[in-house]
């Protein structure tokens, strides 16, 4: 019994020191990842700051493959995907991104990986002639931004962009429409001019936008529509240009009458001022 009890007594003490050096080895094999992971992702920011975006995003890459469950692992795959961006490999910046959120979907640093994939889109746009699958994207994830994160610098940027997406929106139906003017295809015309007032109020697109409404309407011969077209614009421009154009269409001697006019008030001012002087 004594001598089975001692065998009892050995093996445990043989498997505990087993598991003891067990636990050494993983602990030692734990921070020699860790070092490496370290070491990936110093390569990778040297590179960043080299301007090699290419090498940077595969250390970073690497930084993360190595120590997945380290706090470094999501932030590597950030920076990975900054700097796809920074070298304008943006196909690739937003599978990184697109990765990232799905990966780490509760990470405190998604509202800038939303941003990111935001700016992305944003970068892409050329003008109002392209087509215009990024600028749209680009403003869904702004909304999406403000709408998640109102409190952010990030929401703050994001509706000044979107701004500036609506004033490229409302240029590309002018665009449109003034094609469609040209080629004398007056509905279509009408529908994209139509948008803008309805979509995009707040551009700097509006006064054109009722000015060729007012001219296409009188052109076809719906003067009551082109009338009530004038005077929105007449009520809400009138010291505008397009307003003044528009008042042409109506007043067919109107520039006669506006010389005439000025060249009477510069005489009378003449006069005003002889009576002065003597």
């Amino acid at each position: 019994m004594r001598q089975f009890i001692l065998i009892l007594i050995i093996s445990y003490l043989s498997f505990v020191s087993c598991a003891k050096d067990e636990s050494s080895v993983e602990i030692i094999e734990e921070k020699e990842i860790n070092l490496q992971m370290i070491d990936a992702y110093q390569e990778g920011m040297n590179a960043l700051i080299s301007d090699d975006g290419l090498t940077a995003a595969k250390k970073f890459s690497e930084a993360e493959l190595l120590f997945p469950q380290s706090i470094w692992a999501p932030r590597s795959a950030l920076m990975a995907a900054y700097s796809y961006y920074n070298d304008e490999y943006y196909d690739s910046a937003i599978e990184e991104v697109e990765r990232f959120l799905k990966t780490y979907p509760n990470h405190p640093r998604t509202d800038y990986a939303y941003y990111l994939l935001a700016i992305l889109y944003y970068d892409q746009i050329v003008d109002e002639t392209k087509d215009l699958n990024s600028l749209l994207k680009s403003k869904q994830y702004f909304q999406l931004i403000i709408e998640k994160y109102p409190t952010t610098d990030y929401a703050t940027d994001s509706s000044f962009k979107i701004e500036l997406i609506n004033e490229i929106l409302a240029s590309k139906e002018i665009y449109l429409a003034r094609y469609y003017f040209e080629k004398e295809k007056w509905i279509p015309a009408i529908n994209r001019l139509k948008k803008i007032l309805e979509n995009h109020s707040d551009t700097i697109y509006v006064e054109e936008a009722l000015y060729r409404l007012v001219e296409i309407h009188y052109k076809i011969g719906l003067i009551n529509e082109a009338e009530k077209y004038a005077y929105l614009l007449g009520y809400n421009y009138q010291s505008s240009q397009w307003y003044e154009k528009s008042y042409k269409i109506f007043n067919k001697n109107y520039e006669a009458k506006k010389i005439q006019l000025k060249n009477k008030n510069k005489k009378s001012l003449i006069d005003k001022i002889r009576t002065k002087i003597f």
